[in-house]
């Protein structure tokens, strides 16, 4: 084969590969869509819900009060003078004012802390936490489409509904 030849068969060659696909005729034609179905998937999503709630809660003071010594001293005098007067002798007069007093400065003391005792107060307080809500929810994810064409049936799924009918590309080739 010669020069002129081999660049012949090239040409012819390239020109069929070229122009095959130039053999292919699209056409577009409209099928029978015989049912159409919506699947659906189920997602759950975790939701974070700040709760607060309001709490009474007690608190006391632990400030310290000025405490004066009037009143132990008071009922130490008043409980001495009882103990003395109760005594005959000279002996338990001594012993019953002693008694006394210290009966007198003890019962003095519990008396100011029953009416003085510690500052308590209610006070409300806000209280927060963070809970997790589990939502589910359907979410639409296409459709299966049964369609008939040309006597088939065939089936696709399609983000949307077609419809009645549903477009089909039709490409014709020859086979080489």
């Amino acid at each position: 084969m010669n020069r002129s030849g081999f660049y012949l068969s090239i040409s012819l060659l390239t020109g069929a590969f070229i122009s095959a696909p130039g053999f292919a005729q699209t056409s577009y034609h409209d099928a029978q869509v015989l049912e159409s179905k919506a699947i659906y998937r189920l997602i759950e999503t975790s939701v974070p819900t700040r709760q607060c709630w309001e709490e009474e809660q007690v608190r006391s003071s632990s400030r310290h009060r000025y405490r004066s010594h009037t009143p132990g001293l008071l009922g130490a005098v008043i409980g001495g003078a009882i103990g003395n007067a109760m005594g005959h002798h000279s002996s338990s007069q001594k012993v019953g004012t002693v008694v006394g007093a210290m009966l007198g400065s003890s019962i003095a003391r519990d008396m100011v802390e029953a009416r003085n005792g510690p500052v308590v107060a209610m006070e409300t307080v806000e209280r927060c936490d963070t809970v997790y809500n589990y939502e589910q929810e359907e979410k639409l994810v296409g459709y299966d489409v049964l369609y008939r064409y040309n006597g088939a049936e065939y089936q696709v799924r399609m983000p949307e509904n077609p419809g009645a009918t549903i477009r089909v590309r039709v490409n014709v080739e020859p086979v080489i």
